[in-house]
């Protein structure tokens, strides 16, 4: 998905662009992400050409706008810039007093051995942390990883061409404890540059026998010269690709997964963006990317992952920060179920009053929305970590306490800087864009009443119906009918109007953060509405799902009203979820606009088979580093009981 978005310069001109046209089969040729660009950001790499190392990232902040096309996300820079600002706030953080010292444990397993606390089952208790009476908030945690010792053998390339699964290089690896040492290069193939120019791709073979299933692959790819940037992954022996790296620590990659059923396995090496159509044909490649020599450390071995429980009460907001050895921190919830999984530090999006830790190799957080034991593990490293766990109340608890959040239809003169834009602007109202939709100013009280009203089910009663918050505080006002209490203790706002060209910001909404725990209770949100009112031949255009069979206000409140669901999601904790699998989330990020939108199989927006799109369980969107399951609903409900 390609797509130019008109600018404009000013509230006079929004009401002088030309009405966008109603959807109609010529019209409609842009289906978002082409298969492979979708398949890529999928498996969780990017599309968009990445900057040069330790430059500055472009555009709006990936991980707080609902992006019109993601395919320009340029994930490395991010990542990149994200980990020095972690790092400065972590600094900050060390700064501020502290009430108590934490407790200090030391691991119980023997220094260079497993299994003595390898799972949830056998997690070592961290004795006396907690949030209640006397117990303490904050915790110590010193260990080491013990990974079973692999001795690698050196490994003669096979002659090209090997770039498919049925020309792979047998490395030999059948069995635990076994690895390679390769030194070949990406662009020497007959389809690299220098031949059609398809793509050039290193498969290599590894068998895994009943013996090593629970084994864990380590392929750790580097580049001491030339101008490769590599991307590694993985596959089955029916060409499924089953697990993805580009970028671990810069622009090298390093690629673990660990075996659960035995057979044959190719790992695949390229360049930064080549990728095979089909891994059985070594000419199926989208053309030939970066190339250079490459150095590939390659093994198969019983990984160490150590497992810690603190006891949790519900609303507890818990934040792991691990330093060390370690290279992943991953939260898991009472029944065990992975619920953060991180390697890497995104506090940088966190408000600045945050209490949460981080700085670390690996930051994780999460807020419990049930009593009991949760789990923390550090894993994906050799030798000793140190990892900070704390736990603090949601800021909301107490029972005179209520948030508001203003639904801000009337456009609004405020300092865009702090979504990334240039400073103070003035932004269109929302009546301004109903000739884009081809309604008029008759119709705006009847689309403001269907918004709040899709908001306040979507971020107030559904939380209230499903039973997870039987103490509920929230409050939703709206420039129409209510004075504007911004600026009041506890209201955010969620601003409905502007344009990218106003606000100078690249997006279709943006949040202030990503507030786990709801500690900054006074933020604001954009939700431009040039891109949602622009022409039917963008997908991320209401426009593109609008024809005479549609209920036309009913869509378009229905579709407003869940981007700015989306936005307040922000607010109150909530990360991007997978947009690209079958799962209906309020927490979608874009690129897949008819689920967040709301359209319904027959491709048309208001008619009788569009679905309640609501907050609830999903995967973590793989282009933002984190795995585990979200539960969107769960964390609204957890940060807004009193």
């Amino acid at each position: 998905m390609r797509r130019t978005i008109a600018l404009l310069a000013g509230t006079a001109l929004v009401a002088a662009m030309l009405p966008a046209a109603t959807a109609t089969a010529e019209l409609k040729n842009d289906p978002g992400p082409s298969g492979a660009d979708r398949a890529t950001l999928a498996a969780g790499g990017q599309v968009a050409v990445k900057a040069p190392a330790g430059k500055a990232p472009t555009g709006v902040n990936p991980y707080l706008g609902l992006v019109p096309d993601p395919t320009a996300i340029d994930y490395a820079a991010w990542r990149q810039a994200a980990e020095k600002q972690g790092a400065l706030r972590a600094q900050k953080r060390a700064l501020r007093a502290v009430a108590a010292s934490p407790i200090l444990v030391d691991e119980d397993e023997v220094d260079g051995t497993q299994g003595g606390n390898d799972s949830p089952a056998l997690a070592q208790p961290v004795p006396g942390f907690g949030t209640k009476g006397k117990q303490n908030p904050r915790a110590r945690i010193l260990g080491s990883l013990d990974p079973e010792i692999v001795t690698r053998a050196a490994f003669t390339p096979k002659a090209e061409d090997d770039g498919a699964i049925p020309l792979a290089a047998d490395t030999g690896i059948v069995n635990t404890r076994s690895g390679i040492t390769v030194n070949s290069t990406i662009g020497d193939g007959p389809h690299g540059s220098a031949g059609t120019d398809s793509g050039d791709f290193d498969f290599f073979k590894l068998t895994i026998n009943a013996a090593s299933v629970g084994e864990t692959m380590t392929a750790d790819l580097d580049t001491p010269t030339g101008s490769l940037d590599p991307m590694v992954a993985l596959f089955n022996a029916a060409g499924e690709e089953i697990a993805f790296n580009d970028d671990s620590g810069g622009l090298d990659s390093l690629l673990r997964f660990t075996f659960t059923e035995a057979g044959d396995y190719y790992l695949m090496v390229t360049g930064f963006n080549s990728t095979p159509a089909d891994p059985f044909d070594s000419a199926s490649g989208n053309g030939a990317g970066s190339e250079g020599p490459y150095t590939l450390l390659l093994d198969v071995a019983r990984a160490d992952v150590d497992f810690y429980s603190v006891q949790l009460r519900k609303g507890d907001v818990l934040g792991t920060s691990v330093t060390g050895a370690a290279g992943v921190v991953t939260v898991w919830d009472s029944a065990g179920r992975e619920v953060h999984g991180s390697g890497q530090d995104l506090t940088f999006i966190y408000p600045p009053n945050s209490p949460l830790p981080g700085g670390g190799n690996a930051v994780s957080e999460h807020v419990a929305d049930e009593d009991g034991l949760h789990y923390v593990s550090v894993s994906d490293g050799d030798g000793n970590y140190d990892i900070t766990v704390e736990a603090y109340r949601p800021n909301l608890e107490g029972d005179k306490v209520t948030q508001t959040i203003f639904i801000d239809f009337n456009g609004q003169r405020l300092n865009t800087a702090i979504f990334g834009g240039p400073g103070v602007v003035t932004l269109s109202p929302f009546r301004a864009f109903l000739g884009r939709w081809g309604l008029t100013t008759a119709d705006e009280n009847a689309l403001i009443d269907k918004i709040v009203a899709e908001v306040t089910e979507n971020v107030k009663r559904d939380l209230a119906d499903s039973g997870l918050n039987d103490k509920f505080r929230l409050k939703i006002l709206n420039s129409r009918d209510d004075a504007d209490p911004f600026g009041e203790v506890n209201v955010s706002r969620l601003i409905v109007g502007g344009t990218i060209a106003e606000s100078g910001v690249n997006t279709i909404g943006i949040a202030q953060s990503i507030d786990p725990g709801n500690f900054d209770t006074q933020e604001s949100a954009l939700i431009l509405l040039d891109v949602l009112s622009g022409p039917a031949n963008d997908d991320a255009s209401l426009n593109f799902y609008i024809t005479p069979a549609s209920n036309k206000i009913d869509f378009i409140a229905q579709a407003v009203g869940n981007v700015v669901s989306h936005e307040a999601g922000h607010f109150f904790g909530n990360w991007h979820v997978d947009q690209f699998n079958d799962t209906l989330n309020l927490m979608d990020q874009g690129g897949n606009f008819p689920l967040l939108y709301g359209v319904g199989p027959d491709g048309i927006g208001g008619t009788a088979d569009d679905p309640d799109v609501d907050f609830g369980e999903d995967e973590f969107n793989p282009s933002e580093g984190f795995t585990g399951i979200e539960d969107t609903r769960g964390r609204l409900a957890t940060v807004l009981t009193r």
